[in-house]
């Protein structure tokens, strides 16, 4: 028997949003004005618009790849007075569907809509662009509950066995989501050259994988930092039960405390989280624990360009989140003088890590509905299908920087330590 969430919702859904479908009549002129009107903030994408009678509002001359409709006129309205928090709210109600792979349908409208170089898509009909919340220290613990704490046994379903929460790495075509993973640690592994007995600092540590990983696999010494409670107890307990407790502290606090001095820092998958006016402070931490010889890596999702960040997404799975461009990221280096040694993006492979979560996430569905209702299952699917979509329309980027104090000269000449099998095939 499914378990009704008593409100408010988890994700800060409206309680009566899936209930009260008011809807209309049969639509008229103004109706289809209004769809066209979306369609064409939304770039005109070779997607089609109907409306709950059935019948196109809005149909591209050419190819059409699925059709999205909106089934009453209040969805329509939404729309129009918050165009992503309006969508993401009603498709999550069961009040707008997507008919054909919601993957593509959502990765064309996103193409479309970034090509223009505009946030038209974004605003709503008073012209408004949204904002993301503020990560205070207080505020950030509020955001990383609100997502990372909805249980172990929630992400377990879906994610691989090693509880990764962040973009793999494919070196193969044919590679499994596991082996992806593990590849995605050792590459981050690579890049930072570690050796061991090494003092490594993670800022964001997740499940705990990769600092267990890099204690087993390279014999390094580890400390990790998170303020999810529910992450970092599970985290504790794996170190305990695969006998790696010595070499791996996992500590619940916020990263702009962190202390001690370190051959090597890592920060994966946290940037999103951290705020373009944090940027500065992340950077104090790397600068101040660093020793002059080590090297950083910062991985994280982010943009081409400094764009508004998805309200719907921002408001109901990541609050507080922001992904950075490139530029924006230089916040975190240029104030003290680090070198950036190597820049990397795996926008792809996130694509593809994304649509397997979605997959794995489908067949899990009749567990998760004993956990969570349909709103939120609806959603989760928008989630992932959405990031999945925006990484294959290049409208966001994951980006792994690696940089060195400005003294360091025990920098790699080549990248034959990254791509060690690359180099072999070279020299055979």
């Amino acid at each position: 028997m499914a378990v009704r969430r008593q409100r408010p919702h988890p994700l800060g859904l409206p309680g009566t949003f899936g209930s009260e479908i008011d809807k209309g009549g049969r639509p008229g002129g103004f109706d289809r004005w209004l769809v066209r009107r979306i369609a064409a903030k939304a770039g005109n994408p070779d997607v089609a618009f109907a409306l709950w009678d059935g019948e196109d509002a809005y149909r591209p001359s050419g190819e059409c790849a699925g059709r999205i409709v909106f089934r009453d006129r209040g969805a329509l309205l939404s729309v129009i007075f918050g165009p992503e928090v309006g969508f993401g709210d009603a498709f999550s109600a069961g009040r707008i569907e997507v008919e054909g792979d919601l993957v593509d349908v959502l990765a064309r409208c996103y193409r479309c809509m970034d090509s223009g170089r505009s946030a038209a898509g974004k605003r709503s009909a008073f012209g408004r662009l949204p904002k993301p919340r503020s990560n205070t220290t207080a505020g950030s613990r509020r955001h990383i509950q609100h997502h990372y704490d909805l249980g172990n046994d929630f992400y377990r379903l879906w994610l691989d066995k090693e509880m990764v929460y962040t973009c793999a790495y494919y070196p193969t075509p044919g590679a499994t989501l596991e082996q992806a993973q593990r590849a995605k640690m050792d590459h981050v592994c690579r890049k930072l050259m570690l050796r061991p007995d090494q003092q490594v600092i993670e800022a964001g540590c997740g499940w705990g994988s990769l600092a267990l990983y890099m204690a087993r696999e390279y014999g390094v010494r580890v400390r990790a930092f998170n303020i999810s409670r529910e992450q970092i107890a599970y985290a504790r307990e794996r170190a305990s039960r695969e006998g790696v407790g010595d070499r791996v502290e996992f500590v619940q606090d916020d990263y702009r405390n962190i202390e001690g001095a370190c051959d090597a820092f890592v920060s994966v998958g946290m940037l999103e989280h951290v705020g373009v006016r944090n940027y500065e402070s992340l950077g104090a931490v790397i600068a101040r624990t660093l020793k002059p010889a080590g090297l950083a890596l910062v991985h994280s999702v982010g943009r081409n360009r400094p764009t508004p960040v998805n309200a719907w997404l921002e408001q109901r799975i990541f609050p507080g989140s922001y992904p950075p461009s490139l530029r924006e990221m230089m916040a975190i280096f240029e104030p003290f003088n680090f070198s950036i040694i190597d820049v990397e993006n795996l926008r792809l492979h996130y694509a593809r890590t994304l649509r397997e979560w979605l997959t794995r996430f489908d067949h899990a569905e009749a567990t998760v509905r004993s956990m969570y209702d349909a709103e939120f299952i609806r959603a989760w699917r928008l989630y992932l299908a959405g990031c999945s979509a925006a990484f294959l329309a290049n409208s966001i980027q994951l980006f792994q920087v690696v940089c060195a104090p400005s003294a360091n000269n025990d920098v790699p000449w080549t990248r034959t330590h990254v791509y060690p099998r690359a180099a072999e095939s070279a020299d055979g």
